[in-house]
């Protein structure tokens, strides 16, 4: 049992699956650059690490020359014109996560949202997917540090008027692990997401073994 009255949560991979989005953006700038789109399954495989990255591992996946520096800026930017187009499409949230939070939100428990995704896509994909007024707030990527660096959590706490010693983060990835621990925060991991690895090896507080788990878990 993990007592905790704030609550703070990752966005991609832990509340919704937004793979399909991010992988069809993707193919979409491919394409568009005279490059082969590389198939949802292929995309989606290379999700997890935020834009720049994948967008670095998808010309590679489609065995174009790496971006320049300032080209991978122009790709982007124009990635996240592509995206947050038709940011919810496909994404949707995992089972059990409307419910949940709606639960824990009745017993006035503090939610916030610390993702690596920008601000503006983040509070739209939120709001495109009725699921925004259950967060008390939001942190997004436009902050000068993200995670791993545990002074993400820190804002997300300071946002939440909450101390480490009483809340509690819940995330899929060893970013959302490593900046739980650092900022002094249980760390609860989801049984999918995209670590690229197992979750035990995220070494959590609590492996919950589905997002409901959360209501029992959690006091």
């Amino acid at each position: 049992m993990i007592r905790a009255s704030a609550i703070l949560f990752d966005l991609d991979g832990t509340l919704v699956d937004t793979a399909s989005d991010i992988a069809a953006a993707l193919d979409a700038l491919l394409v568009e650059r005279g490059h082969g789109a590389l198939g949802e399954a292929v995309a989606r495989g290379l999700v997890g690490d935020g834009a720049r990255v994948l967008i670095e591992k998808g010309w590679r996946a489609a065995g174009a020359p790496a971006p320049a520096p300032a080209e991978l800026d122009a790709l982007t930017r124009r990635w996240f014109e592509l995206y947050a187009a038709d940011i919810a499409r496909r994404s949707r949230p995992y089972p059990g996560v409307r419910e949940t939070l709606a639960v824990l939100k009745a017993r006035g428990k503090k939610l916030a949202v610390v993702t690596n995704k920008a601000d503006e896509p983040a509070a739209k994909l939120l709001a495109a997917l009725e699921l925004d007024g259950f967060f008390d707030a939001v942190v997004g990527g436009d902050v000068p540090f993200r995670k791993p660096d545990p002074r993400h959590v820190r804002v997300g706490l300071a946002a939440l008027g909450a101390g480490a010693a009483d809340a509690a983060f819940v995330g899929d990835s060893p970013n959302d692990a490593k900046s739980a621990r650092a900022a002094g925060l249980p760390f609860l991991s989801v049984p999918y997401g995209y670590a690229h690895g197992p979750v035990e090896a995220l070494g959590a507080d609590v492996a919950l073994t589905a997002f409901g788990d959360l209501q029992g878990v959690l006091a």
